[in-house]
């Protein structure tokens, strides 16, 4: 049995709960879909994406293993940063069989690889391409999971964009270490002094 295209399974979780959706995943330009108030700030844009299919591991330099890579397209990344702060990317991976949230935070702070891949049109050129780890998104086994997650992230804001001091996230491949010398009150004393 054929699985749906994952934007025909969007729009069909969208029609089954009555939830009120902007579809335009017609749309080069736009976000795939969006939904909730704007007037409460509390619209989501979301991009959807589709691992199909294994990857040609000889064809990409990356250390993450095969069955959590997914490449996005560089200029797809930059359009999800263009809707942000409510703005994301949701990944089905049709393999695993999984569903892969990431907020535009955690595509702006995961580590990732960039690499130009040649394309040949009229003449040749390159398409940016990012080798990102799913892991370093929230995995979830529904999609009543990932839009329990959307809810989670917009319900975070203040805290993400604002309170946590911290280096925000855990992501796959990366390890925080601690550095500089310890802060002091005195230290934004003078920083404050300098700088207003």
């Amino acid at each position: 049995m054929t699985m749906p295209s994952f934007e025909q399974e969007i729009k069909q979780y969208f029609k089954q709960r009555r939830i009120g959706f902007d579809d335009h995943s017609g749309s080069y330009k736009r976000l795939d879909f969006g939904f909730g108030d704007a007037r409460a700030k509390r619209y989501f844009s979301f991009d959807v994406k589709e691992k199909r299919q294994r990857y040609a591991m000889r064809n990409w330099p990356t250390d993450i293993p095969e069955e959590h890579l997914f490449i996005i397209d560089d200029l797809a990344a930059r359009k999800i940063l263009a809707y942000a702060p409510n703005s994301g990317l949701v990944v089905r991976d049709n393999i695993r069989r999984k569903y892969v949230f990431f907020s535009v935070v955690d595509l702006f702070l995961m580590p990732k690889q960039r690499v130009n891949r040649k394309i040949q049109k009229h003449m040749q050129a390159f398409k940016g391409k990012w080798l990102t780890d799913l892991r370093s998104g929230q995995v979830r086994d529904t999609l009543d999971q990932v839009f329990s997650a959307i809810k989670a992230y917009l319900e975070r804001r203040a805290d993400i964009f604002v309170n946590i001091l911290e280096c925000y996230g855990e992501y796959a491949g990366e390890e925080i270490s601690e550095g500089g010398i310890v802060r002091r009150p005195e230290h934004w004393e003078v920083d404050v002094a300098e700088t207003r």
